[in-house]
């Protein structure tokens, strides 16, 4: 068994779980609700406030679906009922963060400002404190959605490795490197 798959997924009471005859998984909570659609060959059940995956047969294809179906409704349970947060922090001279109908604009020291335009399901906020770097947090139920934005958003400038400019998570150890050492004869 995959030590990932056969762990049972806990359900909190105010979650519910269903399973339709295409087998979607849909999950409700006070988040929100997701919808994932898992392989006919891999079963969810409900037993006893546990959600448990399992899988037919050991053949690789099966043993490797069983754990990324399993991880996928842990997430799934574990956004609608608690979500997640990403943040980002914007590092440089004159770059700066703003929000406004859910669009994110960021000055990034472009000849232009960059705008994100950032679906309805994630919330964004933008902090920019006195004497401190702009701050972007990111909050969502679908943990999928809200990692493909914060690296969209990471993507429109790179942290660099030289003075460590860029847009990075707020706690992430960029790998810095020495410039050019001039030697004087």
């Amino acid at each position: 068994m995959s030590r990932i798959g056969k762990k049972p997924i806990a359900l909190p009471s105010n979650v519910t779980l269903s399973v339709n005859d295409q087998n979607v998984v849909t999950v409700k909570g006070p988040k929100g609700t997701l919808h994932q659609t898992v392989d006919p060959d891999i079963s969810v059940a409900v037993e006893e406030g546990q959600i448990q995956v399992s899988r037919p047969t050991e053949q690789k294809r099966h043993k490797a679906l069983h754990g990324l179906y399993r991880s996928l409704v842990s997430n799934m349970v574990l956004g609608v009922s608690e979500g997640f947060k990403l943040n980002l922090e914007v590092i440089g001279v004159g770059y700066k963060a703003s929000v406004a109908n859910n669009v994110l604009e960021l000055q990034l020291g472009y000849s232009h400002n960059v705008y994100v335009a950032v679906p309805e399901e994630i919330k964004v906020t933008a902090v920019t404190e006195k004497g401190q770097n702009p701050k972007v947090y990111l909050e969502g139920s679908d943990k999928q959605l809200l990692g493909d934005v914060a690296a969209k958003i990471r993507s429109l400038r790179k942290v660099e490795p030289y003075k460590g400019k860029g847009i990075r998570f707020i706690g992430e150890q960029v790998r810095r490197k020495a410039g050019k050492s001039s030697s004087k004869k």
